[in-house]
């Protein structure tokens, strides 16, 4: 287990204050999140849990760049992304964010080298996709296309590709999702390695109740709104874990 470091000491990357998102689908409104206020600490590993359609992949899109709010503010280091045009987002999103999906979206004609390398290319100080690969443990996988990768080998080349242009957030939505618990683990243990080492701000969204143990905050949101915001007092491993 890892006692936890003092939050006192550490910067706020994000702040998100009274954001709310409605869709409109014909003459139905959709309130996806209604009122949400969430900081973000540099190097945090924060879980946020709910059941679907609570509005945690509206939130994860909104911190991205992805998607906008409908009113509220979303400040990265002071930086108010509502009021940003689309090619200062789309800076942002190439620049301060990476991303890891349940499914992991790699170029099947490509090597897991030639997967990462489309990110370094156009990332700001890039690690080389050789790095970043072996910070995840696939440092001898590095010629092999995605159908020669199992499942959680190809997630921890997504995972490479997300971290090697050194993001300031890293978003992960169900990054565990398609897999099975051993190689979930796996997964997660690479995440907890990046956000231990490289001090990457890291939010995992997840149905399973039990990898909220890894994080340092535990968030549970119910019907767009954070029901719940919780400091684990210790942080446990992946493989510590009850799955």
């Amino acid at each position: 287990m890892h006692d936890q470091p003092d939050s006192r000491k550490r910067e706020a990357v994000f702040q998100i204050e009274a954001v709310t998102k409605v869709y409109r689908m014909g003459e139905v409104e959709v309130h996806a999140l209604r009122g949400v206020d969430l900081e973000l600490l540099a190097g945090e590993l924060v879980v946020l849990l709910g059941p679907s359609g609570s509005g945690k992949s509206t939130l994860l899109n909104i911190l991205g760049g992805l998607d906008t709010p409908t009113s509220g503010r979303v400040l990265c280091r002071g930086h108010d992304l509502v009021a940003a045009s689309e090619a200062e987002l789309t800076r942002f999103r190439r620049e301060a964010v990476g991303f890891v999906f349940q499914f992991y979206n790699l170029i099947p004609s490509l090597s897991a080298r030639e997967n990462v390398a489309i990110v370094t290319e156009i990332a700001r100080q890039p690690m080389a996709p050789e790095e970043a690969l072996q910070r995840v443990g696939l440092g001898d996988r590095l010629d092999h296309f995605p159908a020669q990768l199992s499942g959680g080998e190809q997630q921890r080349v997504a995972i490479a590709r997300a971290v090697a242009k050194r993001p300031e957030l890293l978003l992960c939505d169900e990054p565990t999702g398609a897999l099975d618990s051993a190689t979930g683990i796996v997964v997660l243990e690479a995440l907890e390695q990046i956000n231990r080492e490289l001090g990457t701000a890291t939010v995992i969204i997840t149905h399973n109740a039990g990898i909220a143990e890894m994080a340092d905050r535990v968030i549970h949101f119910a019907d767009g709104h954070i029901v719940s915001d919780e400091r684990n007092p210790v942080r446990k491993r992946p493989h510590e874990l009850s799955w």
